[in-house]
């Protein structure tokens, strides 16, 4: 069978066995997924844009929905998709939510509800950032009833919530680093992480350095601290492990930005901290961040908001527990209130755990170093990965 695209191009032998079994199994599909693993720098989304041409000169009336869970990781995937010139017409892409739930409006055009498609225009459903994907979104995706190819990085965390993982044992896996990434500095560090569960001080690149405060002094860290809070941006990513250091980093960097109080103001950026798929306007999950728009107190207990998911392309308007701002764990219950009643949980969103930030990427990374007691080798060495990996081009890790 002719591979014309894949034969003009040099691949791995890894590469070359992961595409002719993707290649085979998209032709001729044998169960409802298969599910490709591989490491950051393995080239798994370019493997997936090789595929997608050959399909194309196979079948050129074939479409495939591409789809990731964050907006942010599907907006990485379309550029990715366009550069390699891989994303026709008759594709899609775009979030999960977005593939399987569809916007009903009233006659003005005003948006009343989210209800799951009861179809999906595609022949092939391309999942990325697999690892992220819990299991009632897994079950709605296969309920669809398309063949599905799940890529991801099966070195990073499992999902935030629950027991399911996707790329706990990919059916394809890639390992070897791809020679166009394998002086990328990021990256480099990122293996390190992953292998040894370590990064050592020093400057890897002009915007890619490790502090420790064995190696360095405590003014020149904390110069280097009050220099990217005070420029913090919306391609910029705080990430720490303890839900106690996210609250005090979001504290500092509103008082930067000249946001003293404790009250949430129009304008902050807030993270929501739970999932709510009965969410009338469209399921909301834990890790996605936004932006105030409008916020009055309600009652005693909430407030009334309106939050604009730019990444998402969509907008949040309910109820949302006052209490959960600034507290370090997650409020399951409040004396008076059924649990019916809370409402939805957002928090601050200028810092985010490392679980939090899973699927997100963003052009600036800084990484404060918390390992938590419980966690073993394997855990660590995971959650390290993962937090360098969310940085494209410049990161900054503050040691323990």
């Amino acid at each position: 069978m002719p591979r014309a695209v894949a034969n003009k191009i040099k691949l791995s032998e890894d590469q070359r066995a992961a595409f002719d079994r993707l290649y085979d199994w998209a032709c001729k599909p044998v169960g409802a997924s298969i599910t490709l693993g591989g490491y950051a720098g393995t080239g798994k989304t370019t493997l997936i844009s090789i595929l997608r041409k050959e399909l194309r000169t196979k079948n050129p009336t074939m479409r495939v929905a591409f789809a990731s869970f964050t907006g942010k990781a599907s907006q990485v995937l379309r550029s990715t998709l366009q550069s390699n010139r891989a994303l026709y017409p008759e594709d899609t892409c775009g979030t999960i939510h977005s593939l399987l739930y569809k916007a009903h409006t009233d006659k003005d055009g005003r948006l009343l509800y989210w209800k799951r498609a009861k179809t999906i225009e595609a022949e092939l459903i391309v999942i990325d950032e697999a690892s992220m994907v819990t299991g009632e979104i897994w079950d709605d995706l296969l309920a669809a009833e398309k063949p599905i190819i799940a890529l991801g990085d099966h070195g990073q965390l499992p999902p935030i919530s629950g027991s399911f993982n996707l790329m706990e044992k990919p059916d394809i896996v890639l390992e070897k680093i791809h020679r166009q990434a394998e002086h990328n500095p990021i990256i480099q560090l990122a293996h390190e992480a992953r292998v040894s569960g370590a990064v050592r001080p020093g400057t890897y690149a002009k915007s890619v350095r490790k502090f420790s405060h064995e190696t360095h002094e405590a003014s020149e860290i904390n110069n280097v601290i009050d220099h990217l809070f005070e420029n913090f941006h919306d391609d910029m990513l705080v990430l720490c492990g303890r839900n106690k250091t996210r609250v005090q980093i979001n504290n500092a960097i509103r008082t930067k930005m000249g946001r003293e109080g404790s009250e949430p103001e129009v304008g902050d950026k807030v993270v929501c901290l739970k999932n709510n798929y009965d969410q009338v306007f469209a399921p909301i999950y834990n890790g996605m961040t936004g932006y105030i728009e409008s916020i009055t107190p309600y009652k005693e207990h909430w407030y009334e908001a309106v939050i604009n998911f730019p990444e998402e392309g969509r907008i949040f308007d309910g109820r949302i527990l006052r209490a959960q701002f600034g507290a370090p764990a997650l409020i399951e219950s409040v004396e008076g209130v059924s649990h019916k009643e809370l409402g939805d949980r957002f928090d601050f969103g200028y810092a985010l755990t490392v679980h939090k930030a899973q699927g997100s990427q963003a052009r600036t990374v800084v990484l404060f170093e918390e390992r938590f007691q419980k966690s073993d080798d394997d855990q660590w060495r995971r959650w390290l990965y993962t937090a360098v990996t969310r940085a494209r081009e410049n990161l900054y890790i503050i040691g323990q």
